[in-house]
């Protein structure tokens, strides 16, 4: 009887994959998109995850109601320079996600494809659309072996890859854990899954998010589980560790715990003096070492301020250890001039 289930629950994966496939069109940009169904699925912290942060629960379950059309792949260095005619991702390959790229500046490519009028709306999902997206009925922590389906700090030699190489989820979606963070519409807040809507969510009205969680947020606003944190996220060391309240991180460095961690030690001594050069430019940038304004990383994220607002973004990236690629994982993130070589976005359309 069990091994009925199990094929018939393969099956099942197979179909709706085989439906996303034959669905998956393009448009004039040549962007491909897949149609992704409404449902029900439980978003945030798996039951056997320990590696959940607070932000992640209560696991709660949402109704996504209205069918959408996701990009198959995120959007790639070729459909950003044909549409912006600027390349700013720090690792060029036109075939490869466009990263070092702000929210704002998402914001503009959609809006030039608004502007084509080709029948479609075009906008970043929401959270609850991307986790649904990217679970494609997975209940699990991850949406399979990562190694099959996610390019990351164990298998990406230190940089993205071309999207579309690992294997897609039951969807037809590819890289939705790994080759970078992917921003999405909705802004931060670190207890909105206890109050959230269960049809539709969209995140806290502005002016309402904006509070990180434990343990301070550096330049990136990291809060993300595990040993060890991804570039620009407050360094690699656990559920943020980044500095607060205006100051400069201490200094980089320290012993190794053991042999095999050396080589990551000497990682995270460079990513903490990144963190070091970010946070100082940004407080330049806001009058000569002041506190940034609307609770920014150096004005202490924990809080922020009335106004203060942090996007979020999901699905891990190409320097991430395996724990920030799980489906639940959230990142928030403060400042409109910071950017980060794994950080990108997909797009969502809906007919007008």
């Amino acid at each position: 009887m069990k091994r009925f289930l199990l094929a018939t629950a393969a099956l099942a994966a197979c179909v709706v994959y085989a439906e996303s496939q034959a669905s998956s069109q393009k448009n004039s940009t040549a962007m491909e998109f897949v149609k992704i169904a409404p449902g029900t699925f439980t978003m945030g912290c798996v039951a056997n995850d320990s590696a959940c942060n607070a932000d992640e629960k209560p696991a709660h379950q949402v109704h996504i109601t209205k069918p959408f059309e996701m990009g198959k792949y995120e959007v790639t260095q070729a459909e950003w320079k044909n549409v912006m005619g600027s390349n700013p991702s720090t690792n060029k390959a036109d075939d490869h996600p466009v990263e070092t790229v702000t929210k704002d500046e998402a914001h503009d490519f959609i809006a030039k494809l608004n502007a084509k009028n080709d029948g479609y709306r075009y906008r970043l999902p929401t959270e609850a659309e991307w986790e649904y997206a990217a679970r494609a009925g997975s209940t699990g922590i991850y949406g399979g072996k990562l190694d099959d389906i996610a390019w990351h700090s164990g298998n990406s030699e230190d940089e993205s890859h071309p999207v579309g190489k690992k294997k897609p989820n039951a969807w037809g979606l590819y890289d939705t854990e790994g080759n970078v963070r992917e921003w999405v519409e909705d802004f931060y807040s670190a207890n909105y899954y206890s109050n959230s809507p269960q049809d539709d969510p969209t995140g806290p009205a502005a002016g309402q998010g904006g509070r990180g969680g434990p343990g301070g947020q550096g330049p990136g606003g990291q809060r993300g589980p595990g040993p060890g944190g991804p570039r620009g996220q407050g360094g690699r060391g656990g559920r943020g560790g980044g500095p607060q309240n205006g100051q400069i991180p201490g200094p980089c460095g320290g012993p190794a715990n053991t042999a095999d961690t050396k080589i990551e030690d000497l990682r995270q001594e460079v990513d903490c003096l990144r963190q070091q050069v970010a946070l100082l430019t940004q407080q330049l940038q806001n009058g000569r070492g002041g506190p940034p304004p609307n609770g920014g990383p150096g004005n202490g994220a924990r809080g922020g301020g009335p106004g203060s607002q942090l996007g979020v973004m999901r699905g891990g990236a190409w320097d991430n250890l395996e724990p920030f690629l799980r489906l639940s994982a959230r990142y928030n993130y403060y400042g409109p001039t910071l950017r980060f070589s794994d950080v990108g976005f997909r797009v969502v359309r809906e007919k007008v």
